[in-house]
């Protein structure tokens, strides 16, 4: 048997394990920290919000909005 493919059906010979099948403490890799570093950089297209035009018409629209229902309601 090639001792750098251990048997895993024979757990006597399987390195890491203790009598009895456990895995001593430093044995086992330490977990994951977070996907948060996981993603591509992103830094070179950086959001720059909304632009001018669609906030104005959107602003002068709800305006207009707003002075047609001031003017019904001042003429009931």
């Amino acid at each position: 048997m090639d001792e750098k493919y251990p048997d895993p059906d024979e757990p006597g010979h399987t390195p890491g394990l203790e009598p009895g099948g456990q895995v001593p403490p430093g044995e086992t890799p330490p977990g994951e920290d977070s996907t948060a570093g996981a993603g591509p950089d992103e830094r070179h297209n950086p959001p720059k919000g909304w632009a001018k035009a669609p906030v104005i018409i959107i602003g002068v629209l709800v305006l207009l909005f707003l002075i047609y229902f001031v003017a019904w309601a001042v003429e009931l």
